[in-house]
């Protein structure tokens, strides 16, 4: 057999191996990045949608590589409309109709209306159909793993370990253990 031959071999055990490992960690984010394309993860401003508890932990899961979810509490100038900031800084840039200079009676209000903001829409659905193409190619690639491979009981192995690695590397819940069912941590 010759080099290439050889070499084309090795990569292809390799990419084999690789891509079984890593199987489970490209399904959840093709998952959960299409969770978060449609902002399911997230309550959006004026919106009475509430996320479930478990979407909202795979994001953060996704996003900050912890299940821990940050309490947000409303900004001070967002609780108060039309109020000015308490930082200086932010005040200055935060102009409100009743802080606004007065007009004067020749002056006249900007004819052309504010632009409309262009739809997302369609990037959205790319975005979905790029998550859904990469799940089920990484579901075939198991898939043709199992079907071609001599070494099924390695493949399963690789599998389970591209599952049990990330969750052990989890940081622990604050929480322990015996009280986890009222955790605010754990059960939202």
């Amino acid at each position: 057999m010759s080099q290439s031959h050889a070499l084309l071999r090795v990569l292809r055990k390799l990419h084999l191996y690789l891509g079984v490992f890593t199987a489970p960690a490209l399904l959840f984010f093709a998952f959960t990045g299409a969770l978060q394309t449609f902002s399911l993860h997230e309550t959006t401003q004026g919106s009475s949608y509430k996320p479930p508890a478990w979407i909202a932990s795979l994001a953060q899961l996704h996003k900050k590589q912890t299940t821990e979810i940050p309490v947000r509490h409303p900004r001070p100038d967002a609780a108060r409309p039309g109020a000015l900031s308490d930082h200086p800084e932010r005040s200055a840039e935060k102009v409100t109709p009743s802080s606004a200079p007065p007009q004067s009676a020749n002056q006249q209000p900007a004819a052309s209306p504010a632009p409309r903001p262009k739809s997302h829409l369609p990037m959205k659905i790319f975005f979905l159909l790029v998550a859904a193409g990469l799940f089920l190619s990484t579901l075939t690639g198991i898939y043709m793993a199992y079907l071609y491979s001599r070494s099924r009981l390695l493949i399963t192995g690789l599998l389970l370990a591209g599952v049990i690695l990330p969750l052990l590397l989890l940081p622990p819940c604050r929480c322990s253990w015996r009280h986890s069912r009222t955790c605010a941590c754990c059960h939202r």
